[in-house]
């Protein structure tokens, strides 16, 4: 969850606040925001899918911003939240409606238009061709996958959580993408895991 957003909010409202990403530029832009406005946040480099350098019961809230679709498996992602949240401690997670991977993304950015291209769940290592793959990494754009609402919604339950709330937003206007003019393309829920 680096890159100077959630982090520096949490920080400033009187939080407590540890991040981890996997991505040293993002550490670096909570670091810096945090510098900034005279902030104290604790940065990890690691992987969300193995909070190792965590203990056990020792948070009161994971924030998980959109990330799921940059890991093949989200299994593993829940559970260590589960494992890391304390009794009665809420997680806050968004991802992508899965419904984005159907089209065609290049032209989506491109032209603005609508065309279904892949089948569900989507994987960049297995969907794109060597050279369109090639051509993302060169761009310095991560791979992506998607993952089915039962991964999504249901695996945070069979991680132990119990889901109290969801919610579905469009986070770009229409004419940014068109998709929004049919379907909310975001879903955040708050799932808690109970005493």
């Amino acid at each position: 969850s680096g890159g100077g957003q959630q982090a520096p909010v949490l920080a400033a409202a009187g939080a407590t606040v540890t991040v981890l990403d996997n991505s040293p530029k993002q550490l670096e832009q909570d670091a810096r925001v945090a510098r900034e406005h005279g902030l104290s946040i604790t940065t990890i480099l690691g992987d969300m899918a193995h909070l190792d350098a965590l203990h056990d019961n020792s948070f009161d809230l994971v924030v998980h911003p959109v990330s799921n679709c940059f890991v093949p498996d989200v299994q593993p992602v829940w559970a260590e939240a589960f494992r890391v949240l304390r009794p009665g401690g809420s997680l806050l997670a968004g991802f992508n409606n899965p419904i984005l991977y159907v089209f065609d993304q290049d032209l989506l950015e491109h032209s603005k238009r609508l065309e279904v291209r892949h089948p569900l769940p989507y994987s960049d290592t297995a969907t794109l061709t060597p050279s369109e793959a090639a051509a993302r990494l060169s761009s310095g754009w991560p791979l992506e996958f998607s993952h089915t609402l039962e991964e999504l919604i249901g695996g945070q339950m069979r991680a132990g959580f119990v889901l109290t709330g969801m919610y579905e937003d469009s986070n770009r206007p229409e004419d940014a993408d068109p998709l929004n003019t049919y379907t909310p393309t975001y879903i955040a829920t708050r799932a808690t895991k109970l005493l």
